[in-house]
């Protein structure tokens, strides 16, 4: 089991932006996509974004596109997911979560993830 660790949450005004942190240290990092997920109170679990290993493709949902942009760095063994322009709405727990299956060229809401961090809180004020 690979231990992921979050940081970067906080509590910010509508419009403004912060930027997660994911670590996953092991040699294991670079071979999985990675992707955050972010569940809000009463609700479900949500798939947010994702990136393949090769840090070539992502994938957003509709509500975050052109917002909010995952990154990695192999070096690092590290993932960041910037978010702008921040909305109420984006108020949630965030996690990120490693990739089950290594190597894989595309990413989407449907690809299977395995190891999950313990989140961090992001709170947008109106």
């Amino acid at each position: 089991q690979v231990q992921l660790v979050e940081s970067g949450g906080g509590l910010v005004q509508a419009g403004g932006s912060l930027r997660l942190s994911c670590r996953a240290p092991g040699r294991t990092f670079s071979s999985y996509a990675m992707g955050w997920f972010r569940q809000a109170p009463g609700k479900e679990r949500q798939f947010v974004a994702a990136i393949t290993w090769s840090g070539y493709s992502t994938y957003y949902i509709d509500s975050v596109k052109g917002r909010f942009t995952i990154s990695r760095d192999n070096s690092k063994s590290t993932v960041y997911l910037q978010m702008n322009s921040l909305k109420p709405e984006d108020t949630a727990v965030y996690y990120c979560a490693l990739g089950l299956n290594p190597f894989q060229s595309t990413v989407t809401p449907k690809t299977d993830f395995a190891s999950w961090g313990q989140g961090t809180q992001v709170t947008v004020s109106s």
